[in-house]
């Protein structure tokens, strides 16, 4: 076999296998963003060749899907966790969310009209979370959209405690049913599974996440509607709420 002066095989570029900066160029990142997705665990290492370290497809191909997770707002954490878990359909499906606009906190705050000392205490009260919490990179059209529900709670009265406190309330009740239904699908909870049930019921989860996850919050809004009623009601027969006109 031929090398290079540098001791690079004289195939070395050829058939996919390329230095640090060819790969740099191929993917159109350069040489520092590779060495940093390296090092947070994104790229495999790469292959000892003479005196070179070389790259062959399968880094080139991890830049690209990246790149287009990146496009997508997608965080670095929730990056990391589709190129490293073999469940990448659920990875995805759950930390997907709609393209489109992003917002910084104060960009939500000035587009929805909210008054700002709620919005700040509605985010310290840990309701409106950091993006990256949840896998994406900045606030999307969902927290936009609490934000106008949470403004537009104030401007029908509600004081700004009480908001804070309606919206705290909600956050840690569903907190603590989340990780219940989370401690379903991974370790079982309190079903007294065989394990073969228990492995054919998390392949069925994972095969089809993107359908379960729309489903699971149907539930979640039903339960939240009839609960409301049941619970409005019994107040109301119990006198107390007040008249309508007080």
């Amino acid at each position: 076999m031929s090398h290079s002066p540098e001791g690079v095989p004289a195939e070395a570029g050829r058939g996919g296998c390329w230095r640090i900066d060819d790969l740099a160029r191929r993917a159109d990142v350069t040489v520092d963003t590779i060495r940093y997705y390296q090092r947070e665990g994104l790229l495999p290492p790469a292959e000892r060749a003479g005196r070179a370290n070389l790259y062959g497809p399968s880094p080139l191909e991890a830049l690209a899907r990246i790149k287009e997770l990146q496009g997508r707002r997608f965080s670095l954490a929730a990056i990391r966790a589709l190129l490293t878990s073999d469940r990448g359909d659920f990875v995805e499906g759950l930390f997907g969310g709609a393209e489109g606009r992003t917002y910084t906190l104060d960009e939500l705050i000035d587009r929805s009209g909210i008054d700002r000392e709620l919005a700040i205490e509605v985010h310290a009260a840990g309701v409106l979370r950091e993006p990256q919490e949840y896998g994406r990179d900045a606030y999307d059209a969902e927290d936009l959209e609490l934000v106008q529900t949470l403004a537009e709670l104030h401007r029908l009265g509600v004081p700004r405690s009480a908001v804070v406190e309606m919206a705290r309330t909600y956050a840690e009740g569903i907190e603590a049913t989340q990780r219940r239904v989370v401690e379903l699908f991974t370790t079982g909870g309190g079903i007294d599974w065989t394990d073969d049930e228990f492995a054919a019921f998390q392949r069925a989860a994972v095969a089809h996440a993107a359908a379960i996850l729309p489903l699971a919050r149907q539930l979640v809004d039903y339960t939240h509607h009839r609960t409301i009623q049941r619970l409005t009601l019994g107040a109301i027969e119990r006198g107390d709420l007040p008249p309508q006109d007080a």
